[in-house]
């Protein structure tokens, strides 16, 4: 059964990764161990920090790999490579004026329940997290209404 993920991003790394045509996305050095569940299958819905935000969902196409090559800028003086690296396609890719805020959604997503509601922010906190599959169908239905046409 595949799982669905979020990865929280800056705008920077999500601008990026749309250049290289969400056929890219890459973990932190220190999510490895949660890096090595996502398997071919699996979708990835993309969160953006600072406008807190959801713009994207890509779907897994390959075995996590590793490389170091520099593709994501990432935060000035935190380098990381996001060196755990899968190949994806898009499922649905919005433009940055069609983001859906995390607030509209924040108190129908079982995932941000675990925290007090003034805290809902916390939920994406840390890179890489699964959600249940309740919090993927309402991502997912979310994400496809306020794409003009799905990608």
């Amino acid at each position: 059964m595949p799982q669905t993920w979020v990865l929280t991003g800056s705008l920077d790394n999500f601008r990026t990764t749309r250049e290289y045509g969400f056929r890219l996305i890459g973990a932190k050095e220190r999510r490895r161990l949660l890096a090595e569940q996502i398997e071919p299958g699996d979708e990835i819905v993309l969160y953006v920090t600072v406008v807190q935000a959801f713009g994207a969902i890509l779907r897994v196409t390959s075995e996590m790999f590793e490389d170091r090559e520099p593709v994501w800028p990432g935060k000035p003086g935190k380098r990381d490579d996001y060196p755990w690296r899968f190949e994806t396609e898009p499922v649905v890719a919005l433009e940055e004026e069609s983001f859906v805020a995390a607030e509209d959604l924040a108190h129908e997503l079982e995932h941000v329940r675990k925290w007090p509601a003034e805290h809902w922010k916390l939920a994406f906190q840390g890179q890489l997290r699964m959600v249940s599959e309740a919090d993927a169908r309402l991502l997912g239905e979310r994400l496809r209404a306020a794409a003009p046409t799905a990608a």
